[in-house]
């Protein structure tokens, strides 16, 4: 093989191991806490550029972090279902995959260590909270993920705490209407996570783990990951009725098939290759909804800035 193929094939399997489809999760909640603040009239490109490159490489090191937790356990091997265990199909080496998620660490430490000298010190604590759980999503004794408390974990810390973050670090103020913005996002967190559980939910049951999915069963999740979809919907009515912000967020309805989808497809298939898809449309619906959400916030701005 010549070198320039070894090259792009290497930076493919890198990429894979990031988790690429799951960095959105990272994405978008710093995008829509920048969105509010900028709609409120402040806007500092050096710390939106910071965050947002912080928060990436902390999720992509999540993301290393369990797949080197996962083969050290034995949990991964050559038939794994989804981008999971790369370090087997591809014969990487686990300390490598260590070293680098640590390294992406410490990047963030440092554009961390920025931020709050720009901002607050306060940031230090919640976003060493913030990194902490994502290490102990799957490592230490009793990992999160082994429990039904991981949807709750990811779903706070990838939403409103990335949203305010994002929002304080512009604003230099947390206000209830951000507060109240980040909900919707932090609710399809959650169900991404969700929907990755009910996919593995019989191999994980196997292997120990007491997910909610598993806890409540498969019907019973489906049902539950339907009403994540509905609540989020409904809160962001409520937030248009109550006019908390601007009714272009109800553009977010354009997504609302990719959630008829994932549910569809969950109710159809009953093996994890089945029911990849339905996981996927979870993952495209956090994305597309955070996006819509995110212009409808700029528009309310712009449209009223016309007036």
């Amino acid at each position: 093989m010549d070198s320039s193929r070894k090259r792009q094939l290497n930076f493919a399997v890198w990429w894979r191991l990031m988790r690429p489809h799951t960095l959105t999760a990272a994405v978008m909640p710093v995008l829509i806490g920048t969105a509010l603040a900028y709609s409120d009239g402040a806007f500092n490109l050096p710390l939106f550029a910071s965050m947002m490159i912080a928060s990436v490489i902390i999720q992509a090191a999540v993301n290393m972090f369990n797949e080197y937790f996962d083969y050290k356990r034995g949990l991964d091997s050559v038939d794994s279902v989804g981008i999971g265990g790369v370090i087997v199909r591809e014969e990487l080496h686990e300390k490598t995959v260590l070293s680098i998620a640590v390294t992406f660490f410490s990047v963030a430490v440092v554009l961390g260590v920025y931020i709050c000298a720009s901002t607050s010190w306060w940031i230090a604590v919640i976003g060493s909270a913030s990194m902490a759980v994502g290490y102990f999503y799957s490592a230490g004794k009793y990992p999160i993920a082994y429990t039904a408390l991981g949807e709750a974990a990811s779903g706070l810390f990838m939403g409103p705490v990335i949203v305010l973050i994002a929002f304080f670090i512009q604003r230099n103020t947390i206000t209830l209407p951000a507060v109240l913005l980040s909900i919707p996002i932090s609710i399809l967190v959650g169900a991404i996570l969700m929907a990755n559980n009910i996919r593995d939910a019989e191999g994980d049951s196997k292997k120990g783990r007491k997910t909610l999915a598993i806890l409540s069963g498969r019907k019973r999740a489906i049902g539950f990951l339907g009403w994540m979809f509905a609540t989020t919907y409904f809160w962001t009515a409520f937030l248009v009725l109550f006019r908390v912000t601007t009714p272009w967020i109800l553009l977010t309805v354009l997504a609302v098939p990719t959630a008829t989808r994932s549910i569809r497809i969950f109710r159809a298939g009953s093996t994890s290759s089945e029911m990849m898809p339905a996981m996927k449309a979870a993952s495209q619906l956090h994305t597309q909804f955070g996006v819509l959400f995110t212009i409808g916030i700029l528009l309310g701005k712009f449209l009223s800035a016309g007036h």
